[in-house]
């Protein structure tokens, strides 16, 4: 993570079906813009994940370089100008309420269509982004797990599950009322 999150004016990542090719778009990335490295590491089912930081011209400059380095190994990207503050404490899933009140979770079969999908449903609703999985163990899908009040969860996930369906990579969205007391503990 960054260590001045509010220096941060756009987030994007790459996701690559190559972890070979996913390094060496990482190094370009790197390369040809002043963007910062947040995040470069393997997910399953052997892809490679790259999410960084900057300029929201710098990240663009990256991210479209990533993507004609991993040519055909490409598999989805964003460009995320003003992410929602939330992002980053849902990436290291730090975020602890004392009891859910509606569990939202969003699934898609991509890391960069969930952080998207986590950034519209922050932005959409009152809700609380309890942890982005990102495609490790998951077999290449990821998911988003929100809290909040029954209606602002369901807004939430309406909303963020909306652009992923476009992209035909929305797997499920589901909002759960007054889920078991017990679950949370397993979620984390």
């Amino acid at each position: 993570m960054p260590k001045d999150e509010r220096n941060i004016i756009a987030l994007g990542m790459m996701e690559t079906h190559s972890v070979a090719l996913g390094i060496e778009a990482a190094d370009a990335m790197g390369k040809v813009a002043d963007v910062e490295l947040l995040m470069s590491h393997t997910a399953c089912p052997g892809k490679y994940l790259t999410l960084l930081g900057g300029e929201v011209a710098a990240v663009r400059a990256a991210v479209e370089e990533g993507e004609r380095v991993a040519g055909d190994s490409f598999v989805d990207r964003f460009i995320l100008p003003n992410p929602h503050p939330q992002i980053f404490p849902a990436l290291a899933a730090t975020t602890m309420p004392e009891e859910l009140d509606a569990l939202g979770i969003i699934e898609t079969f991509s890391a960069a269509s969930t952080v998207v999908a986590a950034d519209t449903a922050a932005k959409a609703a009152a809700v609380t982004l309890l942890a982005l999985r990102l495609a490790v163990g998951l077999g290449g899908k990821s998911y988003v797990l929100l809290t909040g009040e029954v209606s602002a969860v369901r807004s939430a996930v309406e909303a963020g599950g909306r652009g992923a369906a476009e992209e035909g990579l929305l797997l499920a969205k589901v909002v759960i009322p007054a889920p078991l007391s017990r679950l949370y503990s397993h979620l984390l």
